[in-house]
């Protein structure tokens, strides 16, 4: 029997959900339209307007904001008087990525060099953050305690890498057809995107000699594992490394040390994957639950974190000390974050189209109905 079927069999579990990035996309819902005839239209450019109005002084914009919501003149005031900020500029939950997308649209629709121009600042912003070994933190260019890390929660890297990705290689709304990316800034981002590339596979957690998966957050001169905030402990994280593995397999003719990260990684989630559970959201006298309860064929599900001795599920509480049961921390913890999720399945087909495509000698055989590795 697994280490992981033990642990579900000797209790019930309870997921847990908290403020991630689909709940930024239902806040800030036509940041993500992408129907060009919506951007002809007079409400595109008041929403774009604001946009411009949150942009920081720093090129970036913050996080968990609704940036479409009506300002009125002491809102506009608000707003403007938060722009010389420094220490709230991030990638974290969407932010910038998603308002540059939408300036890019606008400007594409427009030809109003307003958005444009703010577009570029962003562009700047997203350059300046790299580090040397080309890892980007969580917030810049001021930060504190983890806000320095190397950082992959909420895909915060992965979706800068991808944007950067989009942008270099002229995918729209970025192409040829405007004249938002001058040939000079592409080849920075294509010199941008390489060097994160090497520092994912600097990063990946190597075990006995196989490459496994990826933390949260990893120390900016060590690569090790990091700690983040007192319930996110130095781990084998199971979403964020689905979200690199993905933009892994997306790099056209990857050489052999992308390969062997992409086939250890998938390995890894595919011997850690949960099987016969499901979470189910009750609500009691106003309280909501979410519990991992046993049903046949259900699954795979991945604990969010695992620890990094005995690679096995675990969950914690503010005092930052892991239990192996959800019932064993408070209810806020337990019922206010994603311990659990169904990320890495949606790999598996990708996976297998990407052996086909650049390395069918060394698929790892994995299979998403199988149970969890022994």
């Amino acid at each position: 029997m697994s280490n992981i079927i033990r642990y579900l069999l000797s209790g019930i579990l309870v997921c847990a959900v908290s403020y991630n990035a689909a709940e930024a996309k239902k806040k800030n819902s036509e940041l993500w339209n992408t129907d060009m005839e919506f951007f002809k239209t007079e409400e595109a450019r008041r929403i774009g307007d604001q946009v411009l109005m949150y942009q920081r002084v720093t090129g970036g914009w913050p996080k968990n904001v609704d940036m479409e919501k009506p300002l009125d003149e002491s809102g506009v005031a608000a707003v403007l008087g938060e722009k010389e900020r420094r220490n709230d500029s991030t990638t974290d939950n969407n932010a910038t990525t998603v308002q540059m997308g939408y300036l890019a649209r606008l400007y594409r629709a427009t030809g109003d060099v307003k958005y444009r121009d703010a577009f570029r600042r962003g562009v700047e912003f997203l350059l300046s953050g790299q580090y040397e070994n080309g890892g980007w933190p969580q917030f810049w260019p001021e930060n504190r305690d983890y806000q320095i890390h190397i950082t992959y929660n909420d895909n915060a890297m992965v979706n800068t890498m991808n944007l950067i990705r989009d942008m270099m290689y002229g995918k729209a709304p970025y192409d040829g057809g405007t004249d938002l990316i001058t040939p000079a800034c592409r080849k920075r981002l294509f010199d941008a995107f390489y060097r994160g590339v090497e520092c994912i596979l600097a990063t990946q957690i190597v075990k006995e000699g196989e490459p496994t998966v990826w933390c949260q957050q990893h120390y900016r001169d060590t690569y090790a594992p990091a700690p983040a905030r007192a319930y996110e402990l130095p781990s084998y994280c199971s979403s964020e490394s689905s979200g690199i593995l993905a933009l892994l397999m997306e790099i056209p003719d990857p050489d052999d040390r992308i390969k062997r990260a992409v086939h250890g990684g998938m390995k890894w989630l595919d011997d850690h994957k949960i099987t016969g559970y499901t979470c189910r959201r009750t609500v009691k006298n106003g309280v909501s639950e979410t519990s991992f309860v046993p049903e046949k064929g259900a699954g795979p599900l991945w604990a969010r974190f695992y620890d990094l001795e005995y690679a096995e599920p675990y969950v914690c509480d503010r005092d930052g000390k892991p239990k192996r049961h959800l019932e064993e921390i408070g209810h806020e913890r337990r019922n206010g974050y994603g311990w659990y999720n169904d990320s890495p399945a949606r790999l598996y087909k990708k996976y297998e189209q990407w052996c086909e495509k650049w390395d069918p000698g060394h698929a790892c055989g994995i299979n998403l109905s199988s149970p969890g590795g022994e």
